[in-house]
């Protein structure tokens, strides 16, 4: 059953379901007609016992109940089912009317009183009886026990004959409950076929198959936008892994093809010393660019991990600024550029992390800031959250480049961070380091300058 299709699981469930309810409305029906038949026998008792007062109280005597019963003959006459006995309770002229089918004397045995009574019984056959017993009054004021019968078996053969055609109807109805079910399971579930064909027709290759979401159930259709935003992500994940993939290898390429290529062109005839030495120190600054993109490799794809957490603590930003700023004072001294600080502000972070993201933002703006001017490093609270922005009145950035700035490998210019060391991961560190934060980071920039990285953290 674990193993059985969705369609046949699920018309089995509605089939036996419905046999439980059909189950459970035959039960109530029986007990409905049979509720239905007793109240009608009281009621046609209690007319009839109330014919037999009028009667017994207007024209019978005590000496009449033997000689002149036609009264109470008229009120079971064609009635083979009713009975009636009356019998005179005064010992001086004890007297007994019996009219209608000979029954067993039940006289001494069901309690009579002045209020209408019924009791169900049965008899030595197994005949169910319904009697009604009341004591009554004649005409000369003798008291008398009046008892009328009604057998019920036109009501049992009713009863019987209604659960012979149900028990008959039954099979029929679960039979034509199962294949409604498996016609609707089969209707129901056609959209899920489709959605499996489609899901076959996806691989790593070809991601463009989406499913629709229009004409759906409710529940289907909210299936199939989750699944079209899955495949979505999933399209864009393979495409950015696949650039990623072609960024890497030309970054690694050029390089390793320098340092091929000078080892090659070294070895192809005997040189002296210095010849040598030249050419490790250029292999040396080769290599330790080939370590800085690995090391940045593996810092990425440590912060991008799901799982990756960082312990967050209160730190006040202008003193870690002044840090960090002390730390590139000699390069920005070389390149005649001023590091300016202000304001103030606390924001949670990681202190390394925050002083990498920082490292990197303040060393592209010396490295594109001109000669003479300044860095501006600005601290605020705005609204809540907290905002640090680097700014260099540099070339600025076109605006078809800003959106894709913090892509891995990305450059606004062919070759330009190379030149100049870079590793074109930078920025990239920068995203990936906020929103571990729960932040994010800005930019704005015209292209006659200047240019403003913010990075943005949450309130605490």
């Amino acid at each position: 059953m674990n193993n059985a299709s969705l369609s046949l699981r699920l018309g089995l469930g509605v089939t036996l379901m419905g046999a439980a309810l059909v189950l459970l409305l035959a039960c109530l029906a029986v007990f409905a007609l049979d509720h239905e038949l007793d109240s009608r026998a009281r009621k046609d008792l209690t007319r009839k016992m109330l014919q037999v007062e009028h009667n017994l109280r207007v024209d019978l005597r005590n000496e009449d109940l033997g000689t002149r019963a036609h009264p109470l003959l008229d009120l079971v006459m064609g009635h083979d089912n009713l009975s009636l006995s009356v019998l005179a309770i005064d010992g001086r002229h004890p007297h007994l009317l019996s009219l209608g089918p000979a029954l067993e004397s039940r006289m001494g045995e069901l309690r009579t009183g002045n209020r209408l009574a019924f009791h169900a019984w049965r008899d030595s056959s197994g005949n169910q009886l319904l009697t009604a017993t009341r004591l009554m009054r004649l005409r000369d004021d003798t008291p008398v026990k009046v008892m009328m019968t009604f057998d019920r078996a036109d009501d049992n053969a009713l009863l019987q004959a209604y659960l012979r055609s149900t028990l008959f109807a039954l099979p029929i109805l679960l039979l034509l409950i199962g294949a409604g079910a498996w016609w609707l399971m089969q209707r129901g579930l056609k959209p899920l076929r489709h959605f499996r064909r489609i899901a076959g027709q996806v691989s790593a290759q070809d991601l463009q198959h989406r499913l629709p979401a229009s004409g759906l159930p409710l529940e289907l259709a909210e299936l199939a936008r989750s699944i079209n935003v899955m495949l979505d992500r999933l399209d864009q994940g393979v495409s950015q892994l696949s650039q990623f993939s072609d960024d890497l290898a030309h970054e690694l390429r050029t390089p390793l093809g320098n340092l091929m290529g000078k080892a090659q062109v070294t070895l192809a005839r005997e040189r002296d010393n210095a010849n040598y030495r030249e050419v490790l120190e250029d292999s040396i600054e080769e290599l330790t660019r080939l370590n800085r993109i690995i090391n940045d490799m593996l810092f990425l794809a440590q912060v991008s991990q799901p799982q990756a957490q960082i312990a967050l603590k209160p730190m006040a930003l202008a003193d870690e600024t002044a840090r960090v700023v002390e730390l590139f004072a000699f390069s920005a001294e070389l390149k005649e550029v001023e590091l300016r600080v202000q304001g103030w502000g606390t924001a949670m972070a990681d202190r390394l992390m925050f002083q990498r993201a920082l490292s990197n933002l303040l060393s592209n703006a010396i490295r594109h800031c001109p000669k003479g001017t300044a860095v501006e490093l600005h601290i605020e609270r705005l609204g809540g959250e907290v905002r640090l922005s680097v700014e260099n009145q540099g070339p600025g950035i076109a605006a078809e480049h800003l959106p894709r700035l913090f892509e891995r490998f990305y450059r606004v210019g062919s070759g330009r961070s190379r030149l100049e060391g870079g590793t074109g991961l930078g920025l990239a560190i920068v995203k990936s380091i906020m929103h571990l934060h729960g932040g994010r980071v800005e930019v704005s920039s015209t292209p006659s300058g200047p240019s403003r990285f913010t990075l943005v953290f949450p309130g605490e």
